[in-house]
C-alpha cells in the first residue's frame, strides 16, 4: 500500500526539489544589470583611527581614512616623544608641516599647546582634521589647506617651539624641510623628524641641529633634534 505523505514532508519534498520556486536559498543581491554588486575594499577593511594619548582629550579616538601611504604615527612612538618633551607643552607654538591624520599635531593641542597649525596638501584630509576641530573645539588649532613646505619657509625666524616633520612615505623633502625648520625654530625650540633612516650628527650638522633623541619601531626612525650647541 502506498504510504501517504504528511503536509510537512510534501512541504519539504518540494523546498528539496530542483528549480523549485519554494524554499529556494537565496540568491547572491543583484544590481539593475543583473551582476553581483562590487566588493567596496573601504567597507571591507573599515575605516581606521587615531587616539590621542595624554592631555585633556586623552582616550578620546579619531575616525580617518584608510588611504594609501597615509601612516598615523604609532601610539608608542607618540607616547615617547611626548615622554621626550615633558607631556606639559603649555604656551608652546607648533607647527605639523604634512599634517596627515593631525595625529601629532592634535597631540600637542591635547597638552595645553597655544597654538598649532596643521597644514596639509589633500583636501579630504584636511576637511577631516577641520570635523576634528570642531569635535574637539580646539580654538588653539588651525587647519590649513596647502603645502606644508611653503608655508614653513614663510614662518618668521624663532617663530616656532615644536616643529613636526612627517612627509608622506618614500618623500625626498626631508632636507629641505630640515632647512625651513631650522630657521623658524626658537632657540629653545624641537623638531620631530620621523623617516625611514636615521639621521646623525654628522649629517644635521650642516644645518644646525642635533639628534636629542632617536627611536627605532619597525620601520620608523623618529627623532628629536634641536638647534646644534
Amino acid at each position: 500500500m502506498t504510504s501517504r505523505l504528511s503536509p510537512a514532508q510534501v512541504q519539504r519534498a518540494l523546498r528539496a526539489a530542483p528549480g523549485a520556486p519554494a524554499g529556494r536559498a537565496a540568491a547572491s543581491p543583484r544590481n539593475a544589470s543583473g551582476a553581483a554588486p562590487a566588493t567596496n575594499p573601504s567597507a571591507a577593511r573599515g575605516a581606521g583611527e587615531v587616539r590621542i594619548i595624554g592631555g585633556q582629550w586623552k582616550r578620546t579616538r579619531l575616525a580617518v581614512p584608510v588611504l594609501p601611504g597615509l601612516r598615523p604615527t604609532p601610539d608608542r612612538v607618540r607616547e615617547t616623544l611626548f615622554n621626550w618633551l615633558g607631556q606639559d607643552l603649555t604656551g608652546w607654538r607648533c607647527f605639523d608641516t604634512f599634517a596627515g591624520t593631525g595625529a601629532l599635531g592634535l597631540e600637542a593641542a591635547s597638552r595645553g599647546a597655544a597654538s598649532v597649525l596643521l597644514v596639509e596638501q589633500d583636501a579630504a584630509l584636511a576637511a577631516r582634521l577641520q570635523q576634528h576641530v570642531q569635535r574637539l573645539q580646539a580654538q588653539a588649532v588651525q587647519v590649513r589647506r596647502g603645502d606644508g613646505l611653503a608655508q614653513l619657509r614663510q614662518c618668521p625666524a624663532a617663530s616656532l617651539d615644536l616643529v613636526f616633520i612627517d612627509p608622506p612615505f618614500g618623500s625626498t623633502l626631508f632636507q629641505s624641510a630640515l632647512q625651513a625648520a631650522a630657521q623658524a625654530l626658537a632657540p629653545q625650540g624641537r623638531i620631530y623628524l620621523e623617516a625611514p633612516q636615521a639621521w646623525d650628527d654628522a649629517a644635521l650638522a650642516p644645518l644646525g641641529l642635533a639628534v636629542l633623541r632617536h627611536l627605532r619601531a619597525g620601520m620608523v626612525h623618529a627623532h628629536l633634534l634641536a638647534r646644534e650647541t
